[in-house]
This record gives C-alpha cells, sequence and structure tokens, in this order.
C-alpha cells in the first residue's frame, strides 16, 4: 500500500535541478499533482506594497522521496467529572 504525503513530512528531492535537497512539506497542489517545499525551487516573486520575494515553488510529487513522517499530533482527551455526594 503507497503512504501518500502529508503537510510536515520530511522529503529528499531525487531529480531535478534541486536533486539532493531536504526540506518539509508546506503544501499541495492537488489538481497539478504537485508539492511546495520548504527552500526548495525558490522563485523571485515582486509584489507592488511588500517589493521583492523569495517564494518555493511547486515541484512534482514523483520528484521527491520521503524521509521521515510528520509528528501525529493527538487531540487533548477530555477529562470525566467526578460526581461529588
Amino acid at each position: 500500500m503507497k503512504k501518500k504525503l502529508k503537510v510536515g513530512d520530511e522529503v529528499l528531492v531525487i531529480t531535478g535541478s534541486d536533486k539532493g535537497r531536504q526540506g518539509v512539506v508546506l503544501g499541495f497542489d492537488p489538481s497539478q499533482k504537485k508539492v511546495r517545499v520548504k527552500s526548495v525551487r525558490m522563485q523571485t516573486h515582486f509584489d507592488k506594497k511588500e517589493g521583492i520575494q523569495k517564494r518555493e515553488g511547486l515541484i512534482d510529487r514523483s520528484n521527491v522521496k520521503r524521509i521521515k513522517e510528520a509528528p501525529v499530533k493527538k487531540p487533548p482527551t477530555a477529562k470525566k467529572k467526578k460526581k461529588s455526594s
């Protein structure tokens, strides 16, 4: 069974110009089957208000390999109230 990537997973880029770089998955574009990885495929973006910015670009999810899974966050359990008599 194939495991899916999740936000927060640590991945390694296995092909392309950023081959060998590691980063954390920041987001997805499911329609294009692409992922955004921290510090990989940096692109410059100009905004009139904020000026020049460096942003991560999207790369194909087949070009990354998961190294480490994201930590599982368990929701806090509700405390039961004791009946006082």
